[in-house]
């Protein structure tokens, strides 16, 4: 996609944390599929990288946002329908991780991926689901993980937020369905991404694929295909209040026979 001039299309998406990871192959995806894809992280040597891919393009914006910061993000969801188009999907893909024993969390670690995980998926899913409203067009994509439905090793505060994001999907999905706003989640398991090589020891890998019955890790474009299926109002149009596991069998599986 690097060097390819985009044309202006008639969907919109909003992709949080869209520099790197899962959010950058959710941009990639749906950039593919037709959509104008605004971009925003935090991380700033991320979103040199994605200014530099995406200069001249007509189909793209990129902005710096934290996401629990709401008076930006609302400036933001204004700017973007003002210069990209009216926005008609959101993927909330920003987040942060940490595998830390309960005894070894800190309060203040514990508050922050709180903050960020869920308060910021909120502030970023209402802002936008206010302009959607208008139009009663919409969906949004928010990504939680397997931590968030079954219990893991060292993720107290991780999967705590993951969860809230599950069950906080399925309550917007019920508040915004009279809106024409349809609102799911996709529960990654363990996926090639930064963030998931900054977090997981080789032992930790040799632990996840015990236990995944596919025996690896994701790739970021094997979630982002599944964000754009949600996203697109043709394909999942009575669809919502869903959470869809992309992780290999994890979920699923029971007893897992040993190779």
């Amino acid at each position: 996609m690097a060097g390819r001039k985009h044309g202006k299309a008639q969907r919109v998406a909003l992709v949080t944390g869209g520099a790197s990871g899962i959010g950058a192959a959710a941009v990639e995806e749906l950039l593919a599929e037709g959509w104008s894809v605004a971009i925003a992280d935090i991380d700033a040597k991320a979103l040199a990288a994605a200014r530099k891919r995406y200069e001249g393009s007509a189909a793209v914006r990129v902005d710096a946002l934290d996401v629990t910061d709401e008076p930006a993000t609302e400036r933001l969801v204004d700017a973007i329908e003002r210069e990209l188009g009216p926005i008609a999907g959101v993927v909330n893909s920003a987040g942060i991780a940490a595998d830390r024993h309960v005894f070894d969390t800190p309060i203040d670690l514990f508050r922050k991926i709180l903050d960020v995980n869920v308060v910021g998926s909120f502030i970023v899913g209402r802002a936008a689901a206010r302009c959607m409203a208008k139009r009663e067009r919409g969906a949004i994509v928010n990504i939680a993980s397997v931590s968030g439905v079954r219990g893991s090793k060292g993720r107290s505060a991780y999967g705590a937020s993951k969860g809230a994001v599950v069950v906080m999907s399925q309550v917007m999905a019920n508040d915004l369905a009279r809106h024409g706003i349809r609102v799911n989640a996709v529960a990654p398991g363990p996926v090639e991404t930064p963030m998931v090589k900054a977090v997981h020891a080789d032992a930790d890998r040799e632990l996840w694929r015990r236990f995944i019955p596919m025996r690896r890790y994701g790739r970021p474009e094997e979630i982002a295909s599944v964000i754009a299926f949600l996203l697109d109002e043709k394909r999942s149009s009575f669809l919502t209040g869903e959470v869809i596991a992309v992780d290999g069998g994890f979920r699923g599986s029971g007893i897992n026979v040993l190779e």
